[in-house]
């Protein structure tokens, strides 16, 4: 295998010196090893960039015949560390979430906190100097929801509506607790999952913006569109929550990293990352879609060349599994709570200062009576506590005390709306066949084959709006940023294809004082700057879609720091 890999790469070079010949050696390699191969038909591995108008430069006129899988290696050819867009978009996600915790830390220090009725519970060992320190520079992100996941990896799951987060955060925190075991001379163990909320999130955000630019290069097949998607999720709308002790940034690490692994064609892996961010968050359920999708995809191509009977057993097989296999971590979690509240003798020793306050503050314990979720025929627990506790049913948040909460969604609300407007007005056909059938006018097809507007968008574009319609009329409509922008990559592909299509800086370069493209002189090869900032620094100039696009992001990113820090009303 290793030396078929090596083969490739030589022949891969060959071409590069002679590329009227490229075709050949390509068809050649096929023969060789198909595990190299993506899933995607149809895809011109050497092109450089897209315009507006849906085109694409290209290196040169080299193709890969229609219904060819494309290798692996020449997807975006340039491969990590070598690839200068993802330099750029690494450095601006760290420098960002620098950024970011100096900014929570400062706004945290100069405004006092408000006094929310919000979880607090107490803190059982006593916090020395260095402790205080940390909880100055840190405790702005231990704010509102953060609260639940730091007592539940600091106590386990001793309330019942604790059971409304899920342990895949809590445990990481846990894990980066014990890596600052040295430290528990100085440190309590508060002070300890703040650095881990700080670290841990950090990192989880930087790779998932490295994770989504590679996810947009394999889907746009627009590297430009990719590259401005990236960049936006570092100022993403969300961006308090991705930084803050929530479930957010390790949640969209492992559904885009899932989403990618699913575009090259490993679906196993796949299903298991999407399975790994249900036991994050229970809104990985709707995943699943994207496994069926492609299951039924395969399933129709190969009713022309195999048995369809046995095709369709294997259809099922492979559905039931998907299902299966994103349900276990939500399945094994309800029973665990079903243990822990409705089986006798599972009542364990509790600290007397949490017991207090759970009656002082109304909360269940599992002290040998049974809650009422129990006796269901399906004893689910997060359904009962989304009721019970957070009022969570279809149109009950539509009151019009809330009308501030809908205002604060509502830009979210309208990029998700207007960007399905946008694709299924281009492809009306193809939404009307759930994605399973072209466009038989072979023009248009070829036309809208690359960028947001491509047709391998559409399942992506399903799973936003699925998500927003259940977010809108289920759930309590503030979060719509954060659920929206922790789970879908169309939040930033298409705000990133209205900038290109629509904004003339960066259509005309030759016209801009700052270039996005500079010529590398070590490579040789053109890189991709960071045109966010280009835009930034000519604000008064840029178009008026590009101010509300950059000023909706920006606004939230800051408001949430601000007023997120310090116990203040946020989404």
């Amino acid at each position: 295998m290793f030396q078929r890999q090596e083969k490739m790469r030589v022949k891969l070079w060959v071409c590069r010196l002679a590329p009227v010949s490229l075709s050949f050696h390509v068809h050649k390699m096929a023969m060789w090893d198909t595990s190299l191969w993506s899933l995607r038909p149809e895809f011109d591995p050497v092109k450089e960039e897209c315009k507006s108008g849906h085109e694409a430069e290209f290196r040169d006129t080299r193709k890969i015949s229609p219904g060819t899988r494309t290798p692996e290696f020449l997807v975006g050819e340039k491969m990590w560390p070598l690839d200068p867009n993802r330099k750029e978009v690494l450095s601006f996600a760290i420098r960002c979430r620098v950024l970011t915790l100096m900014l929570q830390a400062f706004f945290n220090a100069i405004i006092p906190d408000h006094h929310a009725e919000a979880f607090s519970p107490p803190r059982l060992a006593p916090s020395g100097c260095v402790d205080q320190l940390v909880e100055g520079l840190l405790g702005g992100l231990s704010r509102w929801d953060a609260e639940h996941f730091l007592f539940i990896a600091e106590h386990g799951y001793l309330y019942e509506h604790n059971f409304a987060f899920f342990p895949g955060f809590p445990l990481a925190l846990v894990v980066g607790t014990k890596l600052l075991r040295p430290l528990r001379g100085l440190l309590s163990q508060r002070s300890c999952l703040l650095i881990s909320v700080a670290s841990l999130n950090s990192l989880f955000s930087v790779l998932a913006t490295v994770v989504l630019h590679d996810l947009g290069c394999l889907v746009l097949r627009c590297p430009r569109q990719a590259f401005y998607a990236a960049l936006l999720f570092c100022l993403s709308p969300a961006n308090v929550f991705l930084a803050a002790g929530y479930s957010e940034a390790l949640f969209a690490f492992l559904t885009f990293s899932a989403m990618g692994q699913l575009e090259r064609g490993r679906s196993w892996i796949s299903g298991l990352l999407f399975a790994l961010a249900t036991g994050v968050r229970s809104n990985g359920l709707v995943s699943v879609g994207f496994l069926l999708h492609s299951q039924c995809r395969g399933f129709f191509s190969s009713l022309v060349v195999s048995n369809p009977l046995r095709q369709f057993f294997k259809l099922v097989a492979s559905v039931c599994l998907s299902v299966l296999t994103l349900s276990l971590p939500f399945a094994l979690f309800q029973y665990y709570a079903y243990t822990q509240f409705c089986l006798s003798g599972s009542a364990r020793s509790i600290p007397e200062p949490l017991v207090q306050l759970a009656v002082d503050r109304g909360y269940r314990i599992a002290d040998g009576n049974e809650p009422p979720w129990c006796s269901w025929d399906l004893p689910l627990i997060y359904s009962y506590i989304q009721d019970i506790y957070w009022n969570v049913g279809f149109l009950r948040y539509y009151e019009f005390k809330q009308v501030p909460n809908f205002l604060l969604a509502a830009p979210v609300a309208i990029l998700v709306s207007w960007a399905t407007w946008t694709y299924v007005t281009t492809h009306p056909w193809f939404c009307l066949t759930l994605g399973l059938q072209r466009n038989k006018n072979s023009k248009t097809a070829e036309k809208y084959n690359l960028g947001f507007l491509s047709p391998q968008v559409f399942v992506y574009l399903v799973h936003a709006v699925s998500l927003l319609l259940f977010g809108g009329l289920c759930m309590h409509v503030q979060v719509l940023t954060r659920f929206l922008g922790s789970s879908t990559p169309v939040v930033y592909w298409f705000p990133a294809y209205l900038l290109q299509d629509q904004e003339s800086l960066l259509r005309s370069p030759e016209t801009v004082p700052w270039k996005p493209l500079v010529e590398d002189s070590a490579s040789g090869q053109k890189v991709l700057r960071n045109s966010i900032m280009g835009l930034l620094y000519n604000w008064k100039t840029c178009s008026p879609v590009t101010r509300y696009i950059l000023g909706y992001f920006l606004t939230y990113w800051l408001l949430g720091l601000l007023l997120h820090c310090n116990f203040l009303p946020w989404t």
